[in-house]
């Protein structure tokens, strides 16, 4: 008796699904691929064993990375071994994949026998259809949802790389040089037809495409071309024959005249051409500094262009180091190759890599051979920068130094060094290089604490000045706030000084009323009379005041007499 049980990786997690009557549906396969659109028929022929749910979008996306790689997770082997019914003689066990990859995996690790293909693709295919249904508690819509999270979170595990070591932006720069070259040429073969019916001799005399622009947009109308402008024709073309020779061919020109507006547009072209040249050779700088970042190694060998050439052609750097000799030799030239498979011909001894330097310095006897050596040292150096951690140009260095070499010895018969002895050297740089840069870094490190050090003391200090400053401010405000009271004080004290005279002088006052009152009543006659008089040259208001308060004087004086 078989036992089919088929496994489903969904992003909700992992599903076993046992399948009845195994061999009738082994062999009605057509009517399995009707069914498997109808729910209720399909529902008859797979029943859900177990579901193990993810705990998390984090060990979903794991799960996932292991299968898409053919190795078995931790989970998936737990799921397993709990829930797949053992086998025995009687019952044979049979685990449905949709992978053979990890069925491959599956069947080393557990012992199980894996089946792909087939039946199990059909059910597999049905099982996809009618997951969410197939599962209680799992709606179509958390399904989609749980999908999408973990296709998103899984591309972009896939996508992240080394932003300084990203090769697509060598694959991008090498592509846009390419056509940045068509385009300039292009462009510079209608400057050339355009100002060449006025001026035909120039062709002749410039080759350059970018200087021939220059030239056009600084001569212009050619009657207008004299010997003040020699000096400035000679920084254009570097060379005092060669502006000498423009001079006398422009007052002796077969070309035709040209109008003003037709100059104008001459010239402005001139100069679109002219910044897409300096354009040009920026792009270059920058493609350098990438490769410099990213395979300083076969830079060293081959040079920049070639080795992003290379790149580019390969797809990435990682295939390119995946890359046996033999197809790194003839990387480019795969018509060739195939023309020369289907003619039983001669095949290719070079692809991209005859752009390199070294096949062109090679006699022509030698071309194949050298091309055979500097591939197989191309992908060394491939293999060097794609799985190296810190990169480095010891070993571009190194290699291309075999590869003079081995030229020699191709030319002259001397012996190069062996291969061991050169890569150990290698080493010794390469690790010498490292401890010179934990040293750097070490230093580095100690400066940016004695500058930090340096830094807080400073601050300190200012915040003591700070303080001090603020102290003195501090005495200063006190000491006027001292000199404010005391002042205050004093004032005060005048104050009551003065109230006191004034009660005093009041009391006396009043004592000589008294004595005056005791010595007789006529001598307050007359001053009666003076106060009379007094009241008479004041205002009707004050007259009253002066009564108000001269009544409780003579009440008091009545008061005395009467105790006496």
């Amino acid at each position: 008796m078989v036992l089919l049980h088929v496994l489903f990786e969904h992003a909700a997690g992992y599903a076993l699904f046992a399948v009845k009557e195994v061999e009738e549906i082994g062999m009605l396969l057509p009517q399995v691929e009707e069914s498997v659109l109808n729910l209720g028929k399909f529902s008859t022929v797979v029943k859900l064993a177990a579901f193990f749910p993810f705990k998390s979008a984090q060990s979903a996306l794991e799960n996932m990375n292991a299968i898409s790689e053919g190795v078995v997770h931790e989970d998936l082997k737990l799921f397993l071994e709990t829930n797949l019914p053992p086998g025995g003689k009687k019952k044979k066990v049979i685990l449905g994949v949709a992978d053979a990859k990890i069925g491959a995996s599956l069947q080393e690790e557990l012992g199980l026998s894996c089946q792909t293909g087939g039946v199990v693709a059909e059910l597999l295919r049905g099982v996809r259809l009618h997951f969410h249904s197939l599962v209680k508690g799992l709606t179509a819509q958390a399904a989609s949802k749980a999908q999408l999270g973990l296709g998103h979170s899984y591309s972009r595990a896939k996508v992240k790389f080394n932003v300084n070591r990203a090769d697509n932006m060598i694959i991008q720069s090498i592509a846009l040089l390419d056509q940045l070259d068509k385009d300039v040429n292009t462009f510079s073969m209608r400057v050339r037809e355009w100002y060449g019916y006025h001026f035909p001799e120039l062709i002749k005399i410039v080759n350059d495409n970018s200087m021939y622009c220059r030239l056009a947009r600084l001569i212009g109308n050619r009657k207008e071309l004299s010997e003040e402008s020699l000096e400035q024709l000679e920084e254009v073309v570097m060379d005092s024959s060669k502006a000498q020779a423009i001079l006398e061919a422009s007052r002796s020109s077969m070309g035709m005249d040209i109008s003003p507006i037709d100059l104008i547009n001459i010239e402005s072209f001139s100069n679109r051409v002219i910044s897409l040249v300096q354009y040009r050779q920026e792009l270059q700088e920058y493609l350098r500094s990438k490769m410099v970042q990213v395979a300083p190694n076969l830079a060293a060998l081959i040079g920049e262009v070639v080795g992003a050439r290379l790149i580019s052609h390969a797809g990435s750097l990682t295939n390119l180091a995946k890359y046996p000799a033999s197809t790194v030799q003839i990387l480019g030239a795969e018509k060739a190759l195939f023309r020369a498979l289907k003619t039983r011909g001669n095949t290719p001894k070079y692809g991209l890599i005859f752009h390199s330097t070294f096949i062109g310095r090679a006699a022509a006897k030698n071309k194949g051979r050298i091309s055979r050596y500097l591939a197989n040292k191309c992908t060394i150096a491939c293999r060097v920068d794609c799985f190296s951690e810190l990169p480095n140009s010891v070993f571009g260095n190194k290699l291309r130094e075999q590869v003079e070499e081995r030229l020699t010895f191709y030319e002259t018969g001397q012996v190069p060094r062996k291969n061991l002895d050169v890569m150990k050297q290698a080493i010794i740089e390469v690790r010498a290089g490292e401890v010179a840069a934990e040293m750097k870094r070490k230093m580095e490190k100690k400066e940016r604490k004695r500058k930090k050090r340096e830094k807080k003391q400073l601050e300190a200090l200012s915040t003591v000045e700070g303080g001090e400053e603020e102290d003195h401010t501090l005495k200063k405000t006190k000491l006027a706030e001292e000199e404010n009271d005391q002042n205050a004080e004093t004032e005060i004290v005048a104050k009551k000084k003065k109230k006191k005279k004034q009660q005093m002088e009041e009391e006396n006052v009043e004592n000589e009323a008294e004595d005056l009152a005791e010595n007789g009543i006529e001598e307050t006659a007359p001053a009666k009379k003076k106060k009379k008089r007094k009241s008479e040259v004041l205002e009707p208001e004050e007259v009253e005041e002066a009564e108000e308060e001269t009544e409780p004087q003579q009440v008091k004086t009545k008061k005395k007499k009467k105790e006496k």
